[in-house]
């Protein structure tokens, strides 16, 4: 481990003002906002900002339009869904209706064998 300097309280200060002199030094060096340079690189980055929104709004139109197609699908298969329950439902009627219809028949027959019964009876 080294030990301290034995550096004169002067010395610190000569030091101290060469550092800020060589801060400002690059303070000044820098371009100012009117330098080609400057302009060139903040047109650079307004064209990678345009650039930027430009693929935002593509990849929000496009989860739009995903959204969008989703929603026409889940529709079409909802629709799909209840003509097949109506189908169904139909099919169920019908069923019901034929098997009255049957019930009625049998009734009839059932009906007329005793009307028949009872005419030859008398």
């Amino acid at each position: 481990m080294s030990a301290l300097k034995d550096d004169k309280f002067s010395d610190r200060l000569s030091k101290q003002d060469a550092a800020r002199a060589a801060m400002l030094a690059r303070f000044r060096a820098r371009p100012g906002p009117d330098d080609p340079a400057v302009i060139e690189r903040r047109a650079a980055q307004a064209a990678i900002e345009a650039a930027r929104e430009i693929r935002q709004a593509e990849r929000k139109a496009a989860k739009e339009a995903e959204a969008i197609r989703l929603a026409e699908e889940q529709a079409k298969q909802a629709l799909e869904q209840q003509a097949r329950d109506l189908e169904a439902k139909a099919r169920a009627a019908e069923e019901v209706a034929r098997s009255l219809a049957l019930a009625a028949e049998r009734k009839a027959a059932r009906d007329a064998k005793y009307a028949a019964r009872v005419a030859r009876r008398k």
